[in-house]
């Protein structure tokens, strides 16, 4: 990292080209120093990347001293500033929410959990959100990020997670699967839609059900998350396009839901071990 001056930030990697809405984050290197974080409307939450490092920190009417490890999480409820103080550089892996997103993601679990509170913590170490936020994480550094679907799975399962709400997730999976009827309610809703920027949200309304409920019974029923499906139904559209040999790449790409052309042969590569070239010359 470039050394910056006490308390200064530098953005490493963003998601604010990703598509995402309600969630963001970014990958920031910090300068030792003190810096202030101001409230916002948002949550937030801080995950440490990399070596230890001494923090202090002033939030919530608490002073706290601490070694910083890889992984550890500070939670900043929308409303609360802080003051934090590292005694080296260190990175921060940011993440947050809008109160809408959020409020959203706990009503819809239902029960005690719809008015569930972010509640702030320092030095939080959680072995099940840290794998989230490690996969946040990789969308940010990948050179090309899953479908915007993904991560919105990924942030709705970290607002579970910090509302402690996971217990609900667990009951509602052994009610079963989605019934047949709604099934293909939701199959053809996506099929009529590869082209656009699909939504857990709107998925789960075709469904009519909860985001958080809808997730896991669409995994139960389909054996795979809502994003692979997703995934693996613009890939089959693509290749389908691309054997009929009617329209350039770049409008199949567009066609089937892909950012561009080199977003789909990278999606095509991971997940069928072709390209688009590939497809097309073994099909003459």
């Amino acid at each position: 990292m470039v050394r910056l001056h006490a308390g200064a930030r530098e953005r490493l990697h963003s998601s604010e080209h990703l598509g995402w809405s309600g969630f963001e984050a970014e990958l920031v290197g910090i300068a030792a120093g003190v810096h202030r974080v101001p409230a916002m409307l948002e949550h937030r939450v801080g995950v440490h990347v990399g070596p230890p490092v001494t923090a202090h920190c002033h939030c919530d009417g608490r002073n706290l001293s601490r070694v910083q490890s890889h992984g550890d999480a500070d939670v900043i409820p929308a409303g609360l500033d802080g003051q934090w103080s590292d005694d080296a550089d260190c990175t921060i892996l940011r993440i947050s929410f809008t109160d809408e997103f959020a409020r959203r993601t706990l009503s819809q679990l239902g029960g005690r959990h719809a008015h569930a509170d972010i509640a702030p913590r320092f030095q939080w170490r959680d072995p099940r959100f840290q794998h989230l936020a490690w996969a946040l994480r990789a969308e940010l550094e990948a050179a090309h990020a899953s479908d915007a679907l993904y991560a919105e799975s990924l942030c709705i399962a970290m607002i579970v997670r910090l509302a402690e709400a996971e217990t609900t997730l667990d009951a509602k999976a052994a009610k079963g699967v989605l019934t047949r009827g709604i099934a293909m309610r939701v199959i053809d809703h996506i099929h009529a839609h590869l082209d656009t920027r699909l939504t857990l949200t709107e998925l789960a309304h075709v469904a009519g059900l909860s985001v958080p409920h809808f997730k896991v019974l669409f995994r139960e029923t389909f054996d795979m998350p809502v994003h692979r499906y997703v995934v693996e139904k613009r890939i089959e559209r693509a290749k389908m396009l691309l054997l009929q040999g009617r329209l350039p790449i770049s409008r199949i790409a567009l066609d089937c839901g892909f950012a561009h052309a080199s977003h789909m042969a990278h999606w095509m590569k991971r997940t069928i071990g072709m390209t688009p070239g590939d497809i097309v010359r073994n099909s003459r």
